[in-house]
């Protein structure tokens, strides 16, 4: 069965480590500054009642009015620090002017507002008293009150359907447990909701060369169901190896037909491509990309990259929401470099865990896939024929560096070179036999003398 490449898509309301945006210019405390442990345990519960119409959200339309209510049990006092996510049905991250969101203290509980906490690729705010940067105390007994008005902005991307508030608390540790609540607002009118795919095929040489410090691939891109993104998206080629600083790794992809020098960070290479307004109605789009070695690489033999892909907004919450991982390319010297031996290649379909999903459909022999181990170094003056057919053989369990008429990786057998390699054995063992005969033979006349 071809292997098929697993879409990473993290999960949305997972807690990330730093906080990385600002409201209204000020720069927000990072999460020690929300973070209280609890004294004993968690006990707090959190309610999320009925909103005050029939659930459903228009884009740019009338919002949501709900009452969230936390509850202390306990005969203690207990720190509250409540922070709400905002996780959509459908494939695209959510800006912030994407989903319109007001707080407001009911009965004695403290003036209170809210704030952006922007994390990761998840739409996330917490709540806090006026004017501060702590949490609440909740009464011995007792509990808070809030009524909170959300709505899906005008901007709210037209690829995305249901829109789910989850309320918690950081750290979680302050609630009991299943003490978090969720409500799910129903988009109006409905849309039918797919996904975006990402995968890597068409591996091999660099066009013109068959020298092993240059390699080519495809980035592919899909979206299925309805609507499409509305801010454009960017893509990163993620190269890791003890070698990286020794490599002089140099990244460019093919931009109308011209290639163009990928930004450079540690090993993190942004292309100079971006997909502006796509959705299913764009087909199937595709990169071209090279990976090579610089003038200034010291390597000196063969050398293995693990390789990893993100796709991002281009601007606003550029956090990555989507790529793979689980790659490895091999390069070497274009000079004096010995023939790499070839991976082998995990042949099991890939099981998606928790944020991951199978790309549907086969398209190509072979392409790079969740957990894979791909060597893409050719044997040295080894070519690649772009009229050869790829072939998978299922029983073969061995990946080679030979390209078929879609550049796609496959599983092979024997290659072109076995019978070479058979008939130098046979030559090599030929020798052998010759050497012992006359060995023999000296031996023999030296005896007699």
């Amino acid at each position: 069965m071809p292997a098929r490449t697993a879409v990473r898509r993290p999960v949305r309301a997972a807690a990330a480590a730093a906080v990385v945006a600002a409201v209204a210019g000020t720069a927000l405390a990072p999460l020690s500054a929300f973070a209280a442990p609890a004294e004993d345990g968690g006990v707090l519960q959190i309610t999320m009642g009925a909103p005050d119409h029939d659930g459903k959200l228009k884009p740019g339309g009338t919002p949501g009015t709900f009452e969230l209510t936390v509850t202390n049990p306990s005969d203690k006092v207990r720190a509250f620090h409540p922070s709400i996510s905002g996780i959509p049905t459908g494939p695209s991250p959510l800006q912030q002017n994407d989903v319109t969101f007001q707080v407001e203290a009911v009965g004695d509980t403290p003036a209170s507002e809210s704030a952006v906490l922007q994390q990761d690729s998840v739409w996330r705010r917490v709540l806090r008293p006026t004017g501060k940067t702590g949490g609440f105390e909740v009464p011995a007994g007792g509990k808070l009150t809030w009524k909170v008005t959300v709505g899906l902005g005008a901007s709210y991307p037209t690829n995305l359907g249901d829109f789910e508030l989850r309320a918690s608390t950081t750290p979680e540790s302050e609630l009991a447990k299943d003490g978090g609540a969720s409500l799910t607002f129903k988009r109006d009118p409905a849309v039918k909701v797919g996904e975006f795919n990402t995968w890597i095929d068409g591996i091999g040489a660099c066009e013109g060369s068959t020298a092993p410090d240059c390699r080519e691939l495809n980035m592919k891109y899909v979206a299925t169901g309805e609507g499409r993104f509305n801010t454009a998206l960017g893509s990163r080629l993620v190269l890791k190896s003890p070698e990286l600083d020794s490599a002089d790794l140099q990244v460019r992809a093919q931009v109308d037909g011209k290639w163009q020098d990928a930004k450079a960070d540690s090993g993190k290479f942004t292309l100079p491509v971006a997909l502006k307004d796509f959705g299913a109605a764009s087909g199937e789009r595709s990169t071209r990309v090279q990976i090579k070695l610089g003038p200034k690489s010291k390597l000196t033999k063969v050398t293995a990259f693990e390789m990893a892909t993100d796709v991002f907004l281009n601007e606003g919450n550029t956090y990555p929401f989507t790529g793979i991982k689980g790659g490895k390319i091999d390069l070497a010297p274009a000079q004096g470099a010995s023939s790499p031996s070839p991976s082998p290649s995990t042949s099991a379909s890939p099981s998606p865990d928790e944020g991951h999903r199978v790309r549907d459909g086969d398209r190509l022999p072979q392409r790079l896939r969740k957990g894979g181990k791909i060597d893409l170094a050719p044997a040295q003056g080894a070519s690649a024929s772009p009229s050869a057919s790829a072939s998978t053989t299922a029983a073969a369990g061995t990946t080679t560096g030979t390209t078929g008429s879609s550049g796609s990786l496959a599983s092979t057998g024997a290659d072109s070179n076995t019978g070479l390699y058979s008939a130098l054995a046979a030559a090599l063992v030929a020798a052998g036999g010759a050497a012992v005969w006359l060995g023999a033979r000296r031996r023999r006349a030296a005896s007699q003398a």
